[in-house]
């Protein structure tokens, strides 16, 4: 059994902790916000809905001065941050959410030795990187949340469209989390069989395209980002990692040759294990293919550049 800890209690954060309660696989879990009341209140509500759905995880919340009880985490999970509004792009959340990713990476790590870091801050791959760098721990503990939301979005889309349970679905992309996502339909199967024996070229071009863009949707509906996706598939990477079960997800890590790109981080299928990253599987894309995965890089190596010349780091 184990200890989690969620930074940041919003939407996202107490979704993900409310998930990973369910699974019943820690001893604890610690919710930490600004906001001392959201962060006690979500997760005393939490703990209370324990008896009715049968898990014995206990849950506990606090504000910034409640740090302490976090001392022990094997994983701890970064949702903190402002929420993407509409209009805004990713980008445009940099400044605030590096300083708030970097505050917070720094705090905890006064209170947990070596734990495993899972980013779910916006710009994504950009926040990876920062708490990478503020943390001091190996590239293999700290990981962001981008590939298993997208690749979900993705899923859904095809479960609409051929009228099949999305859990049929095998699919994976890669690259950056945002518009320039690269879905790979040659990866994508339905019990085995290619999706392209069951969906039209110009209809999965469509889910594609809708897929790059799945965040921004919600945004525009909603008027705030997503919250129970993103949060469920938090928690399902840090359960991998808690129980050792090596699945394989598009993460973002940091690549060091990996399809050409090195020291940057970005969405690639990878092994999650007790380690964090326990391998980066690299796998022989077509030159489109690789292609569109070094466009999607470069976008984000620059936003990383953007961060560098602000030296907050």
């Amino acid at each position: 059994m184990s200890k989690v800890t969620v930074i940041g209690a919003g939407n996202v954060g107490a979704t993900c902790a409310n998930v990973l309660a369910h699974e019943d696989i820690c001893n604890e879990i610690v919710l930490i916000d600004i906001q001392e009341g959201a962060a006690k209140g979500k997760a005393l509500d939490t703990w209370q809905q324990a008896p009715i759905d049968g898990y014995s995880t206990r849950v506990v919340g606090g504000g910034n001065d409640a740090y302490p009880l976090t001392a022990g985490s094997d994983i701890v999970i970064i949702t903190a941050g402002i929420p993407r509004k509409p209009g805004m792009s990713r980008d445009d959340l940099i400044s605030t959410n590096a300083n708030i990713v970097i505050s917070v990476t720094r705090e905890v790590l006064k209170h947990s030795t070596d734990p495993i870091i899972i980013v779910v801050s916006n710009p994504l791959d950009v926040m990876t990187y920062a708490c990478w760098k503020a943390s001091g721990l190996s590239d293999r503990r700290v990981l962001g949340m981008a590939g298993v939301l997208d690749t979900a979005r993705y899923r859904a889309f095809l479960a609409e469209e051929i009228g099949c349970s999305p859990k049929d679905i095998s699919a994976m992309l890669m690259g950056g989390h945002g518009d320039t996502m690269v879905p790979l339909p040659r990866y994508t199967t339905v019990s085995g069989i290619p999706v392209t024996e069951l969906v039209a070229s110009d209809r999965l071009h469509a889910i594609i395209e809708r897929t790059k863009f799945g965040g921004g949707e919600l945004v525009n509906l909603m008027g705030t980002s997503a919250w129970y996706a993103p949060g469920a598939a938090a928690a399902q990477m840090a359960v991998s990692i808690l129980k050792n079960e090596n699945r394989i997800y598009p993460c973002c890590v940091r690549l060091t040759g990996q399809y050409g790109i090195d020291n940057l981080f970005v969405g690639a299928p990878v092994k999650l294990g007790r380690r964090g990253v326990e391998q980066i599987i690299e796998l022989q894309l077509t030159a489109d293919e690789k292609a569109l995965l070094h466009q999607s890089a470069a976008a984000v190596r620059e936003v990383v550049h953007a961060l560098d010349n602000m030296n907050i780091l």
